[in-house]
């Protein structure tokens, strides 16, 4: 059985930093990817990665803030985020996709985690 399960998330200051990890059981994907769900609004890309971590992908609202790596050895993919802002807040899902092409189109992800609180504070 598949399972994805994130965790870190929780209530930072604007500025501050987390780092999100998504725990993958079952089996390894090609394709790991993160999205955010803020109140109010519908489910957006925020970055993804190759199996092998030589590509990475970012929306363009966190470029040069977050970062996304995994370890395939522990089959744990993570997101590094610096320099929160309070348009940050969300719950944040990791997503996993079976094809060797990264992608940031939402359908293209068959798995996905549970999601995890985070907030960002002003």
């Amino acid at each position: 059985q598949v399972q994805l399960v994130e965790s870190g998330g929780g209530l930072v200051q604007t500025g501050g930093s987390l780092r999100l990890s998504c725990a993958v059981s079952g089996r390894t994907f090609y394709t790991m990817g993160w999205f955010r769900q803020a109140p109010g609004k519908e489910r957006e890309f925020v970055t993804t990665i190759s199996l092998n971590g030589d590509y990475t992908y970012y929306a363009e609202s966190v470029k040069g803030r977050f970062t996304i790596s995994r370890d395939n050895v522990a089959n744990t993919v993570y997101l590094q985020m610096n320099s929160l802002k309070p348009e940050d807040t969300a719950v944040y899902y990791c997503a996993a996709r079976r094809w060797a092409d990264p992608s940031k189109v939402e359908n293209k992800y068959g798995y996905w985690g549970q999601g995890t609180q985070v907030t960002v504070s002003a």
